[in-house]
């Protein structure tokens, strides 16, 4: 099974850097922080480590989305 991945709001501060370093992976909602709209994208631009404020993790197996 792929890597899944979500954002931690209270860890999330709405900076936009998930959204420059990995482009239609991530959107900000209008609470200002940011969600997972593109799981293969952000694999591909290498999931958590997109956020320097380790707001992106990884969503376990037995993990509900």
């Amino acid at each position: 099974m792929p890597k899944r991945f979500k954002v931690n709001k209270e860890k999330c501060l709405g900076c936009g850097i998930c959204m420059v370093t990995c482009p239609g992976a991530t959107e900000l909602k209008e609470d200002g922080k940011a969600m997972v709209i593109d799981q293969e994208k952000l694999r591909k631009c290498g999931g958590e480590d997109v956020c320097p404020y380790g707001a992106i993790e990884k969503i376990s197996n037995n993990q509900s989305k």
